[in-house]
């Protein structure tokens, strides 16, 4: 899928969020602060990708990981995010997950327990949430200060961990691609996903934006209440039409996580000057394990243009990767203060669907990949005193 940045690790680090300035992780491994007494460092549990393929292929495992190396932080993982790209990854789809064994996670929260040479921004006991390619599936994890972000006053580590790669994404997508402004329309698939949510979220901060969002009939209600004006079952209608008997021009933006032949349909959808900004292909998975005939049925649609068609056509066509931004400290830690401003406001709110224990993550993967969340699915190293509850805000 896309959105995420470079991996962490705990013993020898290697995530990489919006500043990801990791160094490569070991399968991924982490420690708490300092060892106690100078003997070995104690023992965690991780989830770790044994190799590609269906849901019992990510296991629990106990790791020993080192101290933090110089620049970073050992961060006591309170929560984790699961992504669309951890399902792909998990099938070896995603290209920026090194190959097994290796440990996923793109981003969690949880407080500072140790701090390594020359850190002066982060002290022990901040509670903070960390973006990174992969590693941070953990209990403990070391990763650069720089890819730490302090939690906003009030926020939970469930919240916290659900916020940076779906926030950043949608972000990124509707404000800095998108251009969003008062009196435009927006589709928005997979709109009662983690992305779908945050783009439902930041699209109200505009004032008299139309949205229509696709998902299935029963998470309509649901829709409404969080502000999409024209919720689409795409499961038993063509949603190309609906929106055009709603609105016969068409729309101003399309958020395009599908691939294959949607994004020909998002294409055609737009109204002059109109924009597609695509960041996934959610087609490709169909199944616990890789489909080749869904792949081959993806990449053969796959939407194609050339520039004098596009120049005939007066519209926008955007590719989005968070997970190739390793690089952009600034630029990602730039939106990062935005969110948080909005958090502050009460704009935005992480809506968390459900929350998981490691050791039922082939529960969690379930969940989402079969499209029952509504927000944001979590994993947690501890058991919640209510397993999988459900938060409605």
């Amino acid at each position: 899928m896309s959105t995420e940045p470079a991996p962490a690790s705990a013993a020898p680090p290697e995530q990489t969020p919006e500043p990801p300035v990791a160094t490569p992780a070991t399968t991924t491994t982490t420690t708490t602060a300092a060892t106690s007494g100078g003997g070995e460092p104690p023992e965690h549990r991780a989830l770790v990708l044994t190799g590609f393929g269906g849901y019992e292929k990510v296991k629990v495992q106990t790791r020993r990981g080192g101290g933090p190396r110089a620049g970073e932080v050992s961060v006591r993982v309170r929560a984790c995010g699961l992504n669309f790209a951890d399902l792909l990854a998990r099938q070896g789809l995603y290209d920026r997950l090194p190959p097994p064994p290796v440990c996923p996670g793109m981003e969690c929260a949880g407080t500072v327990c140790a701090l390594g040479d020359g850190v002066s921004d982060r002290q022990v006991g901040d509670k903070v949430m960390v973006l990174a390619r992969s590693g941070l599936w953990q209990e403990v994890v070391n990763v650069p200060a720089g890819q730490t972000f302090p939690i906003p006053e009030g926020m939970s580590f469930e919240e916290a961990a659900a916020l940076l790669v779906n926030y950043i994404t949608a972000y990124m997508i509707l404000f800095d691609f998108g251009n969003l402004r008062p009196n435009q329309s927006v589709l928005i698939h997979m709109a009662a996903g983690g992305v779908g949510t945050a783009a439902i979220q930041l699209c109200k901060t505009v004032e008299n934006v139309t949205i229509f969002g696709t998902a299935s009939a029963s998470k309509h209600d649901s829709l409404k209440e969080s502000g999409v004006t024209h919720p689409i079952d795409y499961r038993t209608m063509d949603y190309a039409e609906e929106v055009r008997k709603i609105s016969p021009k068409g729309v101003d933006i399309v958020l395009d996580p599908l691939g294959g032949s949607d994004t020909s349909k998002a294409f055609h959808l737009l109204k002059p000057m109109g924009k597609l900004i695509t960041y996934g292909v959610a087609n490709l998975l169909t199944g616990q394990k890789k489909n080749l005939m869904a792949m081959a049925k993806t990449w053969w649609n796959q939407f194609s243009i050339n520039a004098l068609q596009l120049l005939h056509q007066n519209k926008a066509v955007c590719g989005y990767h968070l997970g190739y931004m390793d690089e952009e400290y600034e630029l990602i830690g730039g939106v990062v203060a935005k969110l948080i401003s909005l958090y502050n406001q009460g704009k935005i709110k992480p809506k968390i669907d459900s929350v998981w224990p490691f050791d039922q993550v082939a529960d969690a993967m379930r969940q989402m990949q079969e499209k029952k969340n509504v927000g944001k699915v979590i994993l947690v190293p501890e058991a919640p005193k209510e397993e999988s509850k459900k938060e409605e805000n």
